[in-house]
């Protein structure tokens, strides 16, 4: 028999203490967390609603310092991620771990894991910009920039998935995938609160029980409030461009274009009514129903695509874009522009802020949320069968849509029969341009209408993932339980941050606002990183020493040293 003080590793904390009120209003909750994150959240829509002209004027700045700035950072930090999620998961020994006990099973099915991972994870921005993105980069990108491409030849068609596929494919997950690693973890293998501040135990230990943990769920609130703003945002335009091709009045538009102020406040109301009524029936019901809704009609809008559209050139794109994506991603993944004085440096700088940046920043505001979101629906998978799932699979589906519903429409433009009417519609007015000229009249209100439906429950499933993930990071990592008024609360927070926003100064103003926002949680994502590197190396360790990894083993190990789990 070995004794313990000869062992080389201890075993691993399997206790987190975070103290939660027991009555009134805030039973079962951290006022710590709670009560500050809440304040922070309701002074910023106040400085939005009230000093709209300072919030403005504020905005700009920040675009043009604060932003420019750290834009390397956010570069650098993504790129570091997907490098950790690849070793952790090529690695034998470490992908073999399983987020859970040895011998536990997955809780939900393949099809239904997916389905949640890509409903919560990005199905709104990929309504948006299934025709938005390649588009744009089809009349703008770095090498048109620069002068070797003609905008809109056929030329610039193949550089334009390059960047696409760079924004859409492995950065966006692996950076969601190792936050709901490193939360997952240590939650489901050693009972800590399934909450961000017990990521970072296997760091600091039991201080992250006080004012430093609260610090961590704090930050992580208001960017998930921030990052999930943007997705709403985007939804709200693309939801009010819908409905008016459907015929349901010129009300719903500004002389801009964009969803005019009544269309926004008329559509909040709906989406975030309806979402907060999803999030009091729980993920278990509600999020996975909608979630398996999504999915289906996804599928069915682009097999429509494939067949009606330009199905062989967008299967020809999803192939050539995926081997130059691979082929640039670790040159495009480092890359960064510099102003060098011309007009051609500065916008190629510009260029990247208001894409490559812009992305980085919404991942990473985003990734609290989906993180959380990701390690609730995932124990019992192996780290190996996690990443792969959460990294590979949602990203392929990514590139299927943007080849195909995009392909579609440039092809409709670099023919002729477009004219120019898809290319020069807003973002959120693409798509369904696209089906008015693909489709006869009457087809293209059944399918818009169908994708005002598809919207609409993408809507309704991200924001009340996003609630009930709140709740739980303020409630100490518990589930939702009896906390009907906190629901209500963030939903109301959410409507009046992109309502505020979109009236203040359209989804530009949401989107400074959030790239400001993740900024204090990109640095806890790095700690997050160095986190699950060390909580499984140490494992690792452990299991060669004989000595318990798990909370059960930890509780079953009494005076002798047992063998590895």
């Amino acid at each position: 028999m070995t004794d313990k003080a000869d062992l080389p590793i201890d075993p691993p904390i399997t206790d987190l203490p975070i103290d939660t009120h027991d009555a009134g209003f805030y039973d079962g909750f951290s006022r710590e967390v709670t009560i500050p994150a809440k304040i922070i959240v309701s002074v910023i829509i106040m400085w939005a609603i009230f000093f709209p002209v300072s919030a403005e004027e504020t905005l700009k700045v920040a675009n043009s310092t604060i932003i420019a700035s750290f834009s390397s950072w956010y570069i650098y930090l993504v790129a570091a991620l997907g490098v950790v999620c690849a070793g952790l998961a090529l690695v034998p020994q470490s992908g073999r771990l399983r987020i859970g006990a040895p011998d536990e099973k997955p809780e939900f099915s393949r099809f239904s894991w997916f389905a949640m991972l890509f409903g919560a994870g990005i199905g709104i921005g990929m309504l948006t910009y299934s025709t938005g993105e390649p588009l744009a980069h089809f009349s703008n990108n770095p090498d048109i920039i620069r002068g070797t491409l003609e905008a809109r030849s056929a030329e610039a068609v193949r550089p334009a998935y390059i960047y696409t596929f760079l924004h859409w494919g492995l950065a966006a997950w692996c950076t969601y995938a190792l936050v709901g690693l490193a939360i997952g973890y240590v939650a489901y293998r050693r009972d800590l609160p399934l909450t961000i501040r017990s990521s970072l135990a296997p760091i600091f230990g039991q201080s992250m029980s006080g004012i430093s943990g609260h610090v961590v769920d704090i930050v992580a609130v208001v960017a998930t409030i921030l990052g999930v703003s943007v997705t709403m945002g985007l939804g709200v335009e693309q939801f009010v461009a819908g409905l008016h091709r459907v015929g349901m009045g010129d009300w719903l538009l500004a002389d801009s274009g964009t969803a005019s102020t009544a269309a926004i406040v008329v559509s909040l109301l709906v989406l975030v009514g309806a979402s907060t009524l999803s999030a009091l029936s729980g993920v278990g019901r509600g999020i996975k129903w909608l979630s398996n809704l999504n999915m289906g009609l996804s599928f069915a809008l682009l097999v429509l695509f494939l067949v009606a559209g330009s199905g062989l050139l967008g299967l020809t794109l999803l192939a050539t874009g995926i081997w130059d994506y691979l082929v640039t991603l670790p040159t495009n993944s480092l890359l960064i522009f510099e102003d060098m004085g011309d007009d051609v440096s500065a916008a190629l700088v510009q260029w990247q802020l208001d894409w490559s940046v812009f992305y980085w920043a919404w991942w990473i505001a985003f990734a609290p949320f989906v993180g959380m979101f990701i390690a609730r629906i995932s124990r019992g998978r192996t780290i190996r069968e996690y990443i792969f799932g959460v990294v590979i699979v949602p990203s392929l589906m990514c590139f299927a849509w943007m080849a195909i519903v995009g392909g579609t429409a440039i092809d409709l433009e670099l023919s002729g029969v477009a004219g120019g009417v898809i290319a020069d519609a807003g973002i959120s007015d693409q798509l369904f341009a696209t089906l008015s000229i693909l489709l006869s009249p009457g087809v293209a209100l059944i399918v818009s209408a169908l994708v005002v439906v598809l919207l609409m429950t993408y809507l309704v499933t991200s924001v009340d993932s996003a609630i009930l993930i709140i709740n739980t990071i303020n409630g100490a990592g518990e589930d939702e339980g009896s906390r009907r008024y906190h629901i209500l609360f963030w939903g109301a927070a959410l409507a009046f941050m992109v309502g505020s926003m979109l009236i203040l100064g359209g989804i530009d103003a949401i989107r400074i606002t959030m790239i400001i926002g993740a900024l204090p949680f990109s640095f806890v994502v790095l700690l997050m990183a160095v986190a699950i590197i060390k909580a499984v190396v140490f494992d690792l360790i452990r299991k060669k020493h004989g000595v318990p990894t798990t909370a059960q083993a930890c509780q079953e190990w009494n005076g002798e040293v047992s063998t590895a789990d």
